[in-house]
């Protein structure tokens, strides 16, 4: 049989599927087999896209042979099928797959295609860290080596390593480029050690790439053989100018039991800090993520947005997890929106649900205000004037500003675009009304309780 065409590799492929169905177990063609497809033909090489790297390595290790088997009578040659998982196709080529699969070393460690500079979302807390990267991945091993990037767990630092790789694979994809965890650096020297007598066959291959890029280095604190060997590593590609980045949870000068050297070093290059995102970046990390997730932001209440963004700003990777959880409970539930009420059954145990049902918002706030006055929320946030709904405008205004403390111009943005001077008029207004007005001040003191929950 031959393949030339899309078609024929579809057509050859579901005809493996149903031969295979007859061999292996119904439970195992669904969850491994599910999704999968042929990605592309080289020579005698056959590339089969599959939906995790757990159903590559099944297939791979448990049914490579009865799959290869089922292959070659079908077409009447000697292919060999290579699995790999859909997100590790991008860019690469079968004769790069390979020569990962068969690596001496660090077997398991790869770049994520999916990390990239264009899907990283840049504020205010990760700026400098970010245009360090991209500084850096534009010119390798020419000016700030090392690239020390620190700061709490979870912020986005693997994201920054990974998308360094990524846009030098892209501008140069001739460059050898190592990505590894200091854990894996670690247990692979100890590996390594155990079974050679001496380590200059590990050295050299690492030695021979261009980029060297470590996640977590604070991991190898203490392991005095292994930062030893570390250190020979790192001063070979200073002094050849190649270019290596490191990760860490504390700065250079705070990582006790690691050797004065290698500190010194550390800090001979750029060291630069990631720290906790604002609310507004969380909310903008939520709508990237919504969107890769191939959903709508649409789907989703803004007050939903809001309060995942209150609550998990001390890490993007809960952020994550807590939007995976509740895509998950949306897809289990078939509902076509995702309110709040979604969003604490599906968070009700990363967090108190009474807390969830406590917090406050934007949304939240013009709700109550909407109900009291008996308008609609886009009536409030609207260009209408008349007095009823002016007055319920300024009282929500008031109460944004009080509550949350959001700046002028965002509020100006929640109602219609207006500028700044026109919602610090309104907060005013309000202000004078509760000097002057007792019934001002008890709708203020109703409205505030109904919205904290008290």
């Amino acid at each position: 049989m031959k393949i030339n065409t899309l078609n024929d590799m579809s057509v050859l492929w579901q005809k493996v599927l149903y031969e295979l169905s007859k061999e292996i177990d119904k439970t195992i063609c669904d969850s491994f087999l599910n999704e999968s497809y042929i990605h592309s033909v080289e020579a005698d090489k056959i590339l089969v896209s599959c939906n995790s790297s757990l159903a590559a390595t099944i297939l791979s290790q448990q049914y490579s042979d009865l799959i290869n088997n089922v292959v070659n009578n079908i077409t009447g040659t000697n292919f060999k099928v290579i699995f790999v998982n859909h997100e590790e196709l991008k860019d690469s080529s079968i004769s790069e797959i390979e020569s990962r699969n068969n690596r001496v070393f660090f077997k398991g460690c790869s770049v994520d295609p999916s990390f990239t500079f264009d899907n990283f979302v840049t504020g205010p807390s990760n700026k400098e860290a970010t245009q360090a990267s991209l500084f850096v991945a534009s010119a390798p091993g020419k000016c700030y080596n090392p690239l020390f990037i620190y700061g709490s767990s979870g912020l986005g630092k693997t994201h920054l390593l990974n998308a360094i790789s990524n846009f030098l694979k892209e501008r140069n994809p001739s460059l050898k480029i190592l990505y590894v965890t200091a854990q894996d650096f670690f247990y692979q020297y100890v590996e390594f050690v155990r079974g050679q007598d001496k380590n200059e066959e590990l050295s050299k291959f690492i030695k021979d790439h261009d980029i060297f890029l470590v996640d977590d280095i604070q991991m190898l604190r203490g392991k005095d053989k292994t930062l030893e060997f570390f250190f020979n590593i790192f001063q070979y590609f200073i002094q050849n100018k190649k270019q290596i980045i490191l990760t860490s949870d504390k700065t250079p000068s705070e990582l006790s039991g690691v050797d004065a050297r290698l500190v010194s070093r550390f800090m001979d290059g750029l060291t630069v800090q990631i720290n906790k995102p604002t609310q507004e970046m969380c909310e903008n990390i939520l709508k990237k993520k919504i969107i890769g997730a191939n959903l709508s932001v649409d789907d989703f209440d803004n007050d939903v947005i809001s309060f995942m963004a209150q609550k998990f700003t001390s890490s993007v990777r809960e952020l994550n997890g807590a939007l995976n959880r509740i895509i998950f409970i949306k897809n289990i539930r078939h509902s076509a929106r995702i309110d709040l009420d979604l969003a604490y059954e599906a968070l009700g145990d990363l967090i108190s649900v009474k807390d969830v049902q406590n917090t406050i918002s934007e949304q939240k706030i013009l709700n109550a205000v909407a109900l009291y006055y008996n308008l609609s929320v886009p009536q409030i946030t609207g260009k209408l004037r008349t007095g009823q709904i002016v007055i319920a405008r300024q009282i929500a205004i008031y109460l944004i500003r009080n509550m949350l403390d959001v700046s002028l111009n965002k509020i100006g943005e929640t109602f219609s675009n207006r500028d700044h001077t026109t919602i610090m008029h309104s907060i005013s207004k309000v202000d004078e009304m509760l000097k002057s007005d007792p019934e001002t001040k008890k709708v203020i003191d109703t409205l505030k309780s109904k919205i904290s929950g008290k």
